[in-house]
């Protein structure tokens, strides 16, 4: 996607972090921002401030773990600007703990908020993308919790393991269309992730409460991340780029390349394995498993 003057992003968890970022980002390229945030006050700050910027912006409240509320969403995107064109399914929360620990509760949170928000942005704004023909791009924002998965974020890590999985799927299905998909992966960046539960939504229950060792832990690492503004710029560039990942943090691509190291010695385990001795697996010789 090379034009931005005059087209229009949804950002959600637009209020703060990343999703703010992206939508000045977008704004400063000329587009018109739909913010979407649970967070009403926050939203409200958010959208004064983006007009301050002289970026054209309207607001709306969405919580992205109900379809309902993410068709409403796009009801009012179309309303507000008549088409859209970039959607950023950025909204998250974090969960995690000893294995066994987990609440249910927990699970469902996450699940519904990182997992099934992404899956309810895509297929409430993919018929709004093809209505107009002009093509356009998807954002889904995983993590680098979604490349590898540290022990005790298992929560976390498997709704962002399964944002790039469909992310990469949608990406090869799409791009026929002009519509482009992007996953970005960032690491540590100066949001309040550790601070989600304030927007946990009543029907998962109250948050468990976490050590004070834990909570400070990773507030240090959060506090010491990357500005979020030079997250939403890559990301600006990504779609311009029409790039598959976006990755912020160089430095973590060998915790990438010590996982698949595993796995290749998983394969070369195979071709030892008794079991498979004799045994000639007639596999599809060529898999399309990314887009071009």
């Amino acid at each position: 996607m090379e034009e931005f003057q005059g087209k229009t992003a949804f950002v959600t968890g637009g209020a703060s972090g990343i999703g703010f970022a992206m939508a000045k980002a977008f704004g400063a390229a000329g587009m018109n921002v739909m913010l979407a945030d649970i967070e009403r006050e926050p939203l409200l700050a958010a959208v004064d401030d983006l007009r301050q910027r002289q970026i054209k912006v309207e607001g709306v409240h969405c919580d992205v773990a109900e379809r309902s509320s993410v068709e409403d969403a796009a009801k009012a995107t179309i309303d507000a600007f008549g088409k859209v064109h970039v959607v950023c399914n950025n909204a998250g929360v974090g969960a995690g703990g000893p294995v066994g620990t987990v609440k249910p509760k927990d699970w469902d949170w996450i699940v519904s908020v990182n997992l099934m928000g992404v899956v309810y942005g895509v297929e409430a704004f993919l018929p709004l993308i093809r209505a107009h023909g002009e093509g356009g791009h998807f954002v889904n924002t995983a993590s680098m919790a979604g490349m590898v998965s540290p022990p005790g974020m298992e929560p976390y890590c498997a709704t962002k393991f399964a944002v790039v999985a469909m992310s990469e799927g949608w990406a090869g299905q799409l791009a026929p269309e002009n519509i482009g998909v992007s996953v970005l992966c960032p690491g540590f960046v100066r949001t309040r992730i550790s601070e989600s539960s304030r927007t946990r939504q009543e029907k998962f229950g109250k948050a468990e409460e976490r050590s004070a060792e834990g909570a400070s832990a990773a507030a240090q690492l959060i506090a010491a991340g990357l500005d979020p503004d030079i997250v939403g710029a890559c990301v600006l560039d990504a779609v311009r780029d029409n790039d598959l990942y976006i990755f912020t943090h160089p430095d973590m691509a060998s915790a990438v390349e010590q996982r698949f190291a595993r796995i290749m010695q998983g394969f070369d385990k195979a071709r030892q394995r008794r079991a498979l001795g004799g045994v000639d697996p007639k596999s599809p010789q060529v898999i399309d498993m990314l887009s071009k």
